[in-house]
């Protein structure tokens, strides 16, 4: 009796993920409870920040009252320390700090994903000497090295959005680079190559759309790390220059006259914290949100890689 010969097992290929899920991932974080909060908490300060020069009952600049007056019907917040309506210089300086951050963030997230994918991708040299530099300016504290960079060539605003940007990069580049070393094992970024597609557009168009969501929580948090940054850049006096409404100088100046009038104070400080539990509030409903929606395609990718007898 002729022996029956069986069929090798055969793997099933890893199926390419859908693009353009982050729209999904960010809809899916701002339905849960804790993407709502971080979103409210969030939203209402860049509301603050977007429409408050807007509606400022006085010019931010004026002085209108005696330095660290008591809030009363006229000046809801009271006088800063030279008699300048708080409530005015609150609402009218925010918008600057948004953007200089969101353009640190930008520019920290572009540069170490575009170092920790071309590491991983195409290693050997350019992975060592990516991934060397990469360490040196992570021993540097991010303060520190944004003051050293500021304090060399001048507290200038595009500067302190390169130096606040460039403290982000290694971290950025370090998870995107774990992140790029799965993915670029994957089934279908090997049909590319073998169809001798070049590196730089296998980067661009298989590999980045497929790590869109731990890119979403890397811009996340490296948005609060920038709010917080430049606050505290410009709380030690590099920023705008006075006498120009700044949250984060708003606190520094008016510390002398805590006692007298301490809504100088509380309130900016107030809405620095809220702009950054929020956003990392939200960071974390997309996370959570992005883990779950990622969970059943690595599942089926183990189960891809045992025989079809056991996958059953």
């Amino acid at each position: 009796m002729a022996a029956t010969t069986l069929p090798a097992p055969t793997r099933r290929r890893t199926k390419k993920p859908p693009r353009h899920q982050w729209l999904a991932t960010l809809g899916a974080a701002a339905r849960t409870r804790r993407g709502a909060i971080g979103l409210g908490l969030a939203g209402f300060v860049v509301l603050v920040a977007v429409i408050g020069p807007s509606v400022e009952p006085y010019s931010s600049t004026a002085f209108v009252t005696t330095p660290f007056s008591q809030p009363t019907g006229q000046f809801l917040l009271g006088g800063d320390t030279l008699g300048r309506d708080v409530l005015s210089r609150v609402l009218d300086g925010g918008w600057v700090l948004l953007i200089m951050a969101a353009c640190a963030t930008a520019f920290g997230v572009i540069v170490g994903a575009t170092a920790g994918i071309s590491a991983a991708y195409l290693r050997g040299k350019v992975d060592g000497i990516i991934m060397r530099t990469v360490d040196v300016i992570l021993a540097f504290p991010s303060l520190v090295f944004a003051l050293l960079l500021v304090s060399i060539l001048g507290p200038k605003l595009w500067l302190i959005v390169l130096a606040v940007g460039f403290t982000h990069a290694p971290a950025v580049a370090r998870v995107l680079r774990s992140a790029t070393l799965d993915i670029s094992e994957r089934d279908y970024v090997k049909a590319v190559e073998l169809q001798g597609v070049k590196p730089s557009k296998v980067m661009r168009s298989e590999i980045l759309p497929n790590l869109i969501s731990p890119l979403m929580v890397e811009t996340g948090l490296r948005l609060t790390w920038s709010i917080v940054l430049m606050a505290g850049l410009n709380f030690l006096g590099f920023g705008q220059p006075p006498p120009t409404p700044n949250w984060g100088y708003m606190i520094q100046e008016n510390r002398i006259g805590l006692s007298s009038n301490p809504w100088a104070v509380i309130v900016p400080a107030a809405l620095i914290a809220l702009l950054t539990i929020g956003t990392n509030t939200y960071t974390d409903a997309v996370a959570r949100v992005a883990i779950g929606v990622e969970r059943k395609p690595e599942q089926a990718a183990l189960i891809d890689e045992l025989p079809i007898g056991q996958a059953a």
